[in-house]
């Protein structure tokens, strides 16, 4: 079972104090609910992740939604057809704030192998994507890696971040509101 590391705060006898970011940063980060998003082969490694042997529940993860709305974690794998691209637009969409993008896998990076007319050459062309995972398929491990990489983004990410400019000007170049 992985311990949390408790924030940076003052101790004393009774007594421990810190800053409510940090408090909700570690909470967010060891209770990501990802909802998986699996088109191909990466959806099996996926699986395998979750199996007993790499137990992707140690890192807070165990409960896959597959409701956008009770999501914060999307996980894209596999291969992603263009007319499949407005439907993984919308399950973003539907998601709430604060939500992390993992991209999984050669396919859902860059396309992959099918650099043809009908594939998207990369999810971040319709959302933006924090996490790349590449392989192909990815292995269990650098899956694990890519959660754990999350979970960095979350426990370190500020409450102001969502509302900043810069956030707002990124949404607004990928056509969401």
């Amino acid at each position: 079972m992985k311990t949390v590391e408790a924030p940076e705060g003052i101790e004393g006898a009774g007594f421990f104090a810190t800053s409510l970011e940090k408090v909700v940063g570690m909470a967010r980060a060891n209770s990501l609910w990802p909802l998986p998003f699996a088109t191909s082969c990466c959806g099996i490694e996926f699986m395998a992740t979750m199996g007993s042997h790499y137990d992707i529940s140690r890192f807070g993860s165990e409960r896959p939604s597959f409701s956008p709305r009770q999501a914060d974690l999307l996980m894209v794998m596999g291969t992603i057809a263009k007319k499949m691209a407005p439907i993984v637009k919308q399950v973003y969409e539907q998601m709430a704030e604060p939500r992390w993008v993992l991209a999984m896998g050669a396919c859902a990076c860059s396309g992959g192998i099918f650099d043809s007319y009908s594939v998207l050459q990369g999810i971040d062309r319709i959302i933006p994507v924090d996490v790349y995972v590449p392989g192909c398929p990815p292995r269990p491990e650098q899956v694990l890696d890519g959660l754990m990489r999350v979970q960095d983004l979350a426990r370190s990410e500020s409450f102001r971040r969502r509302n900043a400019p810069e956030y707002q000007e990124l949404l607004a170049s990928y056509n969401i509101k």
